[in-house]
């Protein structure tokens, strides 16, 4: 019983229970998907108002951090500002110190040992959400996945929040052996957006971003944008 208690606790078998209650909360969170394309990426996140009185421009999943790199998130809203904040601000230190644009990898890093250090000190507890990073290094795009307790990993294709396991699962049918252009990537997030969500999804219910290799800009697609692809199919 007293193993939950205090991130700095053990169980007998070796588990951070505050940790892997953190990820938890990621798992209620909203889905979240992040593919890599051959001439970019595409990232797609669903959002949902729970009440009419919302103004929707305040409910953003998926934010541009530096020119070249976005994020989206899924878990506790108030511990991505936090997080997204000090993003932004590791990417302008960088460029103010190298003068030149911060490697995605460096910066997932940073991000990660703050992750990292709230899971080592009483009094604190671990960040409940998970990120997917995507930007562009030279002449390729990566795309990166967090979790609660600091670790983190590259993708092809990754996904968190409710219904990651049936989201994963479609991905690795559709991108295993084969990589697609950006367009078709944008589709293809929207339609298992669609097939796993438990209600029907709309455009406005729905925000995507997307960074392009021969522009090396992160950018969300607008409202319009948006309900073209979903006429498109």
């Amino acid at each position: 019983m007293g193993y939950d208690r205090a991130i700095t606790i053990f169980s007998p078998d070796g588990r951070l229970y505050q940790v892997e209650y953190a990820q938890e909360a990621v798992k209620r969170g909203l889905t979240t998907i992040g593919i890599v394309c051959e001439d970019g990426g595409v990232l797609i996140a669903e959002r949902r108002k729970f009440s009419p009185l919302i103004d929707e421009k305040t409910l953003e999943k998926i934010v541009k951090i530096d020119e070249h790199i976005g994020t989206a998130y899924a878990g506790l809203g108030p511990d991505a500002r936090v997080l997204m904040d000090a993003a932004r601000t590791t990417c302008q230190i960088h460029r103010l110190l190298y003068d030149e644009d911060i490697p995605v990898e460096t910066l997932v890093k940073r991000i990660c040992d703050i992750k990292q250090s709230y899971t080592l000190y009483a009094g604190a507890r671990p960040f409940g959400v998970s990120f997917l990073f995507l930007g562009v290094d030279g002449d390729k795009v990566y795309l990166f996945g967090t979790e609660p307790g600091g670790s983190y990993a590259g993708y092809k294709a990754h996904t968190v929040g409710m219904g990651a396991q049936a989201v994963q699962e479609i991905l690795e049918k559709e991108l295993a052996d084969r990589q697609i252009k950006l367009e078709e990537g944008i589709r293809l997030a929207i339609r298992i957006l669609k097939k796993i969500s438990e209600k029907e999804i709309t455009p406005d219910q729905v925000e995507i971003g997307v960074v392009e290799l021969k522009t090396r800009k992160f950018r969300k697609l607008t409202q319009e944008e948006i309900e073209k692809y979903f006429k498109t199919l």
